[in-house]
């Protein structure tokens, strides 16, 4: 929301990034520890025009109090929540107990501490670092209105065959061949959008955004590689992403957009030749040189039709 004062229009917000916090949950049942770490972000829109044009900070909420408030919340969190959830409740808080703050945007990114297994039993309290995290962004208004959006980054999946690329545009400056059998390989990153639009509409279930959090994610997964016995055909990677989308949309009637970015890793031919040696490496589909960059970059937006009646 811009402000004006003395013919100037201001549009402002305040904040604190980066702040780290973990948080254990003990069982006293079982004896089982249940273990997360979030990096949280805070951005505040609030009325405090006065300390922009005047020397006046009657109304700044402290970045500092806003890293406390982060462990003062997670401390007060006695039972287990996702982090949609603690994500939601911090913007509350903001919103609710400050009269000038009417938006708070939370971003948290979850470190993906997973339970270690010793000898097919799930450890009690031992955690191992995986890769993809898990990524939430969740908007909330002082008249309780909510823009929740959950995601997950580094999601790196490969085939090593059902895979090609061909009658594509060819003019003269291609030189890639057409093929129907290449290595696929990307990172995906994908963040979707719930179609919930008020704080008091979210579902109340235990840990729901957790377990659909895993629910997408094995979606992605099982739409970019197939059935495991023969696999599915990609023709680009346009095709797959499409797929992959359009999948998460019919499976979950609460996901209303889904974004994503699947850069094309490339995994290069080798073919080696020397006078002496014509074939001293001859590539049959073996033999590849991994690449990371240049990279091919493709990103798309499947979301549903709303009827406008």
């Amino acid at each position: 929301m811009a402000e004006e004062a003395d013919g100037i229009k201001l549009e402002q917000r305040h904040g604190k990034a980066r702040v780290r916090v973990a948080r254990v949950w003990r069982n006293d049942h079982n004896g089982s520890h249940h273990f997360v770490e979030w990096n949280v972000s805070i951005s505040l829109l609030s009325h405090c025009l006065s300390s922009y044009h005047r020397d006046d900070n009657s109304d700044i909420v402290a970045t500092d109090t806003m890293k406390n408030t982060v462990y003062v919340k997670a401390k007060e969190c006695g039972d287990r929540l996702s982090v949609e959830e603690f994500a939601i409740l911090i913007g509350k808080h903001f919103c609710s107990f400050y009269p000038q703050v009417y938006t708070a945007i939370v971003n948290i990114i979850e470190k993906p501490w997973e339970r270690v297994s010793i000898d097919g039993k799930p450890h009690l309290h031992g955690f191992k670092l995986g890769t993809e995290k898990h990524t939430v962004e969740a908007t909330v208004l002082k008249s309780g209105a909510l823009n929740l959006t959950s995601g997950i980054v580094g999601l790196a999946l490969l085939k090593t065959t059902q895979s090609g690329f061909e009658k594509f545009v060819r003019d003269k400056y291609t030189i890639l061949p057409d093929t129907q059998e290449r290595m696929l390989a990307t990172e995906v990153n994908a963040s979707w959008r719930y179609s919930y639009e008020s704080v008091m509409s979210i579902p109340t279930k235990e840990l729901y955004f957790t377990k659909k959090f895993m629910d997408v994610k094995k979606v992605l997964m099982e739409t970019f590689f197939g059935p495991p016995e023969t696999g599915v055909y990609s023709p680009s990677v346009q095709r797959t992403l499409y797929l992959m989308g359009s999948a998460v949309l019919r499976r979950f009637a609460d996901v209303s957009l889904i974004h994503l970015k699947m850069p094309n890793i490339h995994f290069l031919p080798v073919n080696l030749s020397t006078k002496e040696n014509p074939s001293m490496v001859k590539f049959k589909d073996d033999v590849y040189l991994p690449t990371d960059e240049p990279h091919g970059s493709i990103e798309a937006t499947v979301s549903r039709i709303t009827s406008k009646l």
